[in-house]
C-alpha cells in the first residue's frame, strides 16, 4: 500500500523551486546525563544535520542519529552519504518533486536509511518553508494536535530510578518506560514493583531490553512483574532471534514488542508472523517520512500496536518530525518516546516542551522550529 499524500507535489502549479546547496553538518549534542542501554552507554548523541538550500535562499532542514548498534550508521557514514552521494544528485532538481527525488537518490546509494530520512525531512521542510505549510499538511493532515510523551527511566539504582520517576510524574508525565537488561535481573525487578507502587496504578509503564536479555532472564523477568501491568516489553532480544520472539509470546500473555528488529515492512511483518505485538517506528530505521507512514499503515492492517520513536538523542529538530508522525498516524497505542529532553543543548530557539505532559504539534510552517544557527556552529564536529 502507498500513502498517496506523499506522492503529490503541493501543487502542480507552482514555479520550480531549485535546489541550489545541500549541507551535511556533523554535530555532537551533550546529553544532561548519561543514558545507559543494554549495548551502549550515551554521553553525546552524534547526529547529522542536512541543510537544503534553494535559489530563492528558502532553507529546509533534517536530522538524523548515528546509531551503529541500530542501523549500521556512524556519523562519519552519514556524513559521507550526503555530502557525496545524496546531495550531489540533488543539486539543480526541484524540490516539489520530493517523491520523484527520493526514488532517484534510492537508486544513487542504497541502503543508509539515517542518511536517507535526513534528507527527506529536510525536502519537506523546504517545502513546508516555501508554501507556508506544515509538514504534517503535506502529507494528508492530523489526526491529532498534540502527543503524551513518555519517560525514560535507567539510573544506576532502584531508588534513583522511584525519585526520577515520582519527580516526572508531577510533571504530569503519565507514561514510563524502564531500561532493564542493564542492572542485575534482581535489581530490575525491584525497579519495576517500586516504580509501579510509587506511581499508582493509572500510570503506563513498559519494559525496554534494547536486545540485552536471554530467554530465561526474560521469562524470569516477566514474572516475576506480573503484578506490574507492563503494556509491553520491548525488543528482549537481539534483533534477528524471531525464534525467541516466538517462544516468549507464547508463553506470555504480555505483547512483545520490536524495535531494534523492525528496518521495512518485510520485518513487520516477519515480527507480526512470530507473535509481536507491536512495533517501535523510527525515521532512521525505515529510510523516511513516506516509509514510516506505509509502515504506520501496515501495523494497522496487521493489527500491530505502534511506538513512534526518535534515536537517542535527537534535537528538537528531530522531535518536531517525530511528533509530525506521530500526529499523522492513526495507531499510536504504545505511545510516542522523544528523546531532545534528555539533551544539555539544542539546536533551535525554542526547544519543544511539554505542558502538563502533553507536547503539541508545532503550528508554524515545515517542521516547525527554528533553527539557531550559532548553536549548530558551536556543536559541530569536524568532518569525520
Amino acid at each position: 500500500m502507498q500513502i498517496l499524500a506523499t506522492d503529490r507535489p503541493p501543487a502542480l502549479d507552482r514555479a520550480a523551486l531549485a535546489i541550489r546547496r545541500v549541507d551535511a553538518i556533523p554535530v555532537a549534542l551533550p546529553l544532561r546525563k548519561p543514558v545507559r542501554m543494554a549495548a551502549e552507554t550515551v554521553m553525546h548523541t552524534r547526529n547529522i544535520l542536512v541543510r537544503i538550500e534553494a535559489v530563492d535562499g528558502t532553507v529546509g532542514w533534517g536530522e538524523a542519529a548515528s546509531a551503529p548498534t541500530m542501523t549500521g550508521d556512524t556519523l562519519g557514514g552519514l556524513t559521507a552519504a550526503v555530502r557525496d552521494h545524496l546531495g550531489p544528485a540533488l543539486i539543480g532538481t526541484d524540490a516539489w518533486m520530493r517523491p520523484a527525488l527520493m526514488k532517484r537518490l534510492r537508486a544513487v546509494l542504497h541502503g543508509n536509511p539515517g542518511a536517507h530520512s535526513a534528507v527527506e525531512l529536510a525536502l519537506l521542510d523546504l517545502a513546508g518553508q516555501a508554501s507556508g505549510v506544515r509538514l504534517i499538511d503535506l502529507v494528508g493532515g492530523p489526526l491529532r494536535r498534540e502527543v503524551a510523551p513518555m519517560w525514560l527511566v535507567g539510573n544506576a539504582t532502584p531508588d534513583e530510578d522511584v525519585a526520577e520517576a515520582k519527580a516526572k510524574a508531577r510533571e504530569g508525565i503519565r507514561f514510563f518506560k524502564l531500561k532493564v537488561g542493564v542492572k542485575p535481573l534482581d535489581s530490575e525487578i525491584v525497579t519495576a514493583l517500586a516504580v509501579r507502587e510509587a506511581l499508582g496504578p493509572d500510570v503506563s509503564i513498559c519494559a525496554d531490553a534494547n536486545c540485552g536479555f536471554s530467554y530465561d532472564a526474560a521469562r524470569r523477568y516477566l514474572a516475576a512483574t506480573r503484578e506490574v501491568d507492563l503494556l509491553f516489553l520491548e525488543q528482549p532480544f537481539a534483533d534477528g532471534d524471531l525464534k525467541g520472539l516466538a517462544g516468549l509470546a507464547r508463553r506470555t500473555a504480555l505483547p512483545i514488542g520490536a524495535d531494534e528488529g523492525i528496518h521495512s515492512l518485510r520485518d513487520i511483518e516477519a515480527h507480526a508472523a512470530a507473535g509481536a505485538g507491536g512495533v517501535s517506528l523510527k525515521l532512521i530505521k525505515l529510510g523516511g517520512f513516506a516509509a514510516a507512514l506505509n509502515a504506520g499503515a501496515l501495523c494497522r492492517r496487521l493489527g500491530l500496536a505502534v511506538n513512534v520513536a526518535a534515536k537517542m538523542a535527537e534535537s528538537s529538530l528531530g522531535a518536531a518530525a517525530t511528533v509530525h508522525l506521530a500526529c499523522a498516524l492513526d495507531n499510536i497505542d504504545w505511545g510516542v518516546s522523544l528523546t531532545h529532553f534528555y539533551l544539555a543543548e539544542d539546536i533551535v530557539r525554542a526547544p519543544l516542551a511539554m505542558v502538563d505532559g502533553q507536547l503539541t504539534l508545532p503550528g508554524k510552517a515545515g517542521l516547525g522550529v527554528e533553527i539557531d544557527e550559532a548553536a549548530v556552529a558551536r556543536l559541530r564536529v569536524g568532518n569525520p
